[in-house]
């Protein structure tokens, strides 16, 4: 088997892998400015996705040009996400380098889409392929290759410990070769239970004290996650943004979330935001709880109440997710600032962390290894995949991190 590393080698993005140049795995994005997508051309015979996060599906579309369309292999909740991601880069920056692809992509890619649910082998350019449930976001994917002399298994994005949104992975598939994340490879993440305590404390108090919480969160798993848990401890709020639409589609699959009576629940709970006739700026100034994209605060709605909320201090912005070097998220935590609407201005809000990861953390990682001891590891999507290759060849691992680009046989 021979694999090709087109993007998500030594970093965090736009994850592409091509298997025996035939079968491709994933074709994302890496955001920035300006964004960075797969290196090389590539005309596969089949598309395969993990899940649907932008750096795993947002270049997808792009495939889909020329007479020879390649099919599209994921599960039903990835399809939908898929859309939706891809809908929205168009409307943000169709005509631009930031899209590259059409209306016209977007129609073809839902004309080639062939879903699967998990544990269902399916055959993919000449290769058997079947999806296991990664424990990331509802319809996340393990994916194992079997192009008969073969078994490779990409881990995609996964975590072992339960979410309220979807429970942890637990399946374990025999592999010859495994190509594994390693986003928090150097990081131990607190108990969740304790998480979510001190979450939910932090907004009481600010409520009780008179202020607002706004509460920044990635449209994808995230804002659902946070609403349940938000639910759960009888706290009402509001919720805008993509994460909206994300949450309505979840409800028509039940079978890849953990608790769908407890996500209605959730949904039930929260007010969404309509963000007419100045909405927004309304609700920021109610003593209130709002969960609002982006989660990096690098747009979306909470461009609208970061700014209402930033000059008193008895507000709060709870930021429930990892923040990207550049991002204005990562100057709020590190310098109590950030650059809103043109401008970098200074925040009096108190600003907080937790960490409400929906990926393994470094005994995760190893965890789910421990079954693997005696395959080769290529390590992938993470800012220290050497160093974690290193440590894993420690320990007895044949590991290795690819550079981008690198083509490999195995």
């Amino acid at each position: 088997m021979q694999l090709q590393f087109l993007g998500g080698a030594e970093e965090v993005g736009r994850s592409a892998i091509l298997v025996n140049d035939s079968l491709l795995l994933d074709y994302g994005m890496l955001t920035g400015n300006p964004p960075q997508f797969p290196v090389g051309s590539v005309d596969p015979d089949a598309v395969v996705v993990s899940h649907g996060h932008l750096d795993h599906v947002g270049t997808v579309p792009a495939l889909l040009s020329g007479d020879d369309w390649p099919a599209v292999h994921w599960t039903p909740p990835t399809y939908e996400l898929a859309l939706t991601l891809a809908r929205d880069t168009l409307k943000l920056h169709g005509g631009t380098y930031d899209c590259p692809f059409t209306e016209t992509h977007i129609r073809r890619m839902t004309q080639q889409s062939e879903p699967h649910a998990y544990g269902e082998t399916f055959e993919a350019a000449d290769h058997e392929v079947t999806f296991y449930n990664a424990g990331h976001i509802p319809g996340s994917a393990h994916v194992l290759v079997d192009d008969g002399e073969t078994r490779l298994l990409y881990t995609a994005d996964f975590h072992t410990d339960d979410q309220r949104l979807v429970a942890g992975t637990t399946d374990r598939p025999d592999a010859d070769v495994v190509i594994c994340e390693s986003t928090y490879s150097d990081v131990e993440h607190d108990d969740r239970a304790t998480v979510e305590e001190r979450f939910v404390e932090s907004v009481r108090t600010t409520i009780w004290e008179g202020g607002t919480v706004v509460v920044p969160a990635f449209a994808i798993g995230r804002t659902q996650e946070i609403l349940m848990v938000l639910d759960a401890h009888d706290i009402d709020c509001y919720v805008d943004g993509m994460g909206t639409r994300v949450l309505k589609m979840l409800r028509n699959y039940p079978d890849y979330v953990r608790d769908a009576a407890a996500l209605k629940r959730a949904k039930s709970n929260a007010r969404i935001v309509s963000g007419r006739d100045g909405q927004r700026r309304r609700i920021a100034r109610q003593n209130s709880v709002i969960v609002t994209t982006s989660g990096m605060l690098s747009g979306g709605p909470a461009m609208t109440y970061i700014p209402e909320i930033r000059q008193d201090p008895t507000n709060k912005i709870c930021l429930t997710g990892y923040q990207v070097e550049g991002t204005p998220g990562r100057e709020l935590v590190e310098r109590g600032r950030c650059e809103l609407n043109g401008g970098v201005v200074p925040v009096a809000a108190r600003a907080e962390m937790y960490d409400f990861s929906a990926h393994a953390d470094k005994h995760g990682l190893r965890a789910f290894l421990t079954d693997y001891e005696d395959a080769p590891v290529f390590v992938n999507h993470g800012d220290r995949c050497a160093a974690f290759a290193d440590e894993l060849r420690a320990d007895g691992y044949d590991a290795s991190a690819p550079a981008v680009g690198a083509v490999v046989d195995v």
